[in-house]
């Protein structure tokens, strides 16, 4: 049975990950996925900036009454190794990923996944937008 990955469970975690199969992040061309997180972190009205070489810090305030609990830091890279079947037609600068789950499975049609580290990004997302889990001071560092 295939089912569509932002689907599966635990969802805020799937729902992160298929967003970022859908915009290209080849290595060194990194932009579009840039903007998105972002994007993404202000929307959650987090503190954001991007240093120089282009990495993203994201600071999410501590849980009330857990101000004095230690931080903790979150990183990930957000770019993917672009390799694809010979058979496969398929740019990695403009083309989405083909992902899908197919079992315990998540595979993509005919290329690299992006799994690596696109499932670490897509948890630090979920981390981030969630509301339920109480924690110190967390920051996030997208490379």
């Amino acid at each position: 049975m295939t089912l569509l990955i932002k689907d599966l469970a635990p969802q805020y975690i799937w729902k992160n990950f298929y967003s970022l199969t859908q915009i290209p992040r080849p290595s060194k061309k990194e932009e579009k996925v840039s903007r998105f997180i972002v994007d993404f972190a202000k929307k959650l009205n987090l503190e954001t900036m991007t240093d120089p070489m282009g990495n993203i810090i994201v600071r999410k305030p501590a849980t009330k009454g857990m101000e004095n609990r230690r931080g903790v830091v979150l990183q990930s890279h957000i770019d993917m190794v672009p390799q694809k079947n010979n058979d496969t037609a398929h740019n990695f600068e403009t083309d989405p990923i083909q992902a899908y789950a197919d079992g315990d499975w998540v595979k993509a049609k005919g290329t690299t996944l992006g799994a690596d580290n696109g499932i670490g990004v897509a948890a630090i997302m979920g981390i981030l937008e969630n509301q339920e889990i109480k924690h110190g001071n967390l920051e996030a560092l997208f490379t």
